[in-house]
């Protein structure tokens, strides 16, 4: 088997578990709900600020949200031997970590499309820059898929790696807030070179933690 076929073996058995199980479905999308839904309450509207904050507040419920995503993936290889399985299955490291992310990044991708819309409609957001937003939101959410697998990993074998993996996982992808917060502001304010400029630094991110993922996942595993 091909080292893309390998990887498309792993993130099917991922999606696949997924759609039986609806965690993403049933808790990560009502969690990422609520917690758009108390920044509009707690945040006053009639002072005009939410549209301005927007793309913060949209990315910080992603971040959020990854997390569940991230301890979700890991916490099914800890069930009836499932990572020892893919230790034996003889399939290369690298592959593993780029089915598990992509995985998580299909996920998340899917979330983030009904947070963007339940955004743009409670923050009365006028929508502008799609042709940087959808890019910068692809390449932002690949860095996130990527980072918290690289730190999932880490955590998986650990009692507490509920606890562990935020701790791991938010410093790691603070870059993200900034550079994906910065994107989305400047999209929407008409000012595309500019948001093209964080959309690359991004794209570097997304490619950086991919190819360390890349080399380190396999060992990182055995360790697990």
């Amino acid at each position: 088997m091909t080292f893309a076929g390998e990887a498309a073996l792993v993130a099917g058995k991922d999606l696949r578990i997924e759609a039986r199980a609806r965690v993403v479905t049933a808790q990560v999308l009502p969690f990422a709900g609520i917690v758009v839904l108390l920044f509009a309450f707690a945040l006053d509207p009639r002072r005009n600020v939410l549209p301005t904050l927007a793309p913060g507040l949209f990315w910080v419920a992603v971040l959020l949200s990854s997390l569940l995503a991230v301890s979700r993936s890991f916490a099914i290889e800890s069930e009836h031997g499932g990572r020892d399985g893919l230790r034996l299955a003889g399939l290369d490291g690298g592959a593993i970590f780029l089915g598990k992310a992509a995985a998580i990044g299909l996920q998340l991708l899917l979330l983030e499309v009904v947070l963007l819309v339940a955004v743009f409609a409670l923050y009365d957001v006028e929508v502008h820059g799609l042709v940087v937003i959808v890019p910068a939101a692809l390449v932002a959410t690949a860095g996130i898929a990527a980072a918290g697998t690289v730190y999932g990993v880490l955590a998986a074998g650990l009692r507490v790696r509920e606890t562990l993996v935020p701790v791991l996982v938010l410093p790691a992808v603070a870059p993200v807030l900034l550079g994906a917060t910065r994107a989305f502001e400047l999209a929407l304010a008409g000012e595309l070179g500019g948001a093209w400029r964080w959309t690359s630094l991004l794209a570097v991110f997304a490619a950086l933690y991919t190819m360390l993922g890349v080399l380190t996942f396999g060992p990182l595993l055995e360790e697990a």
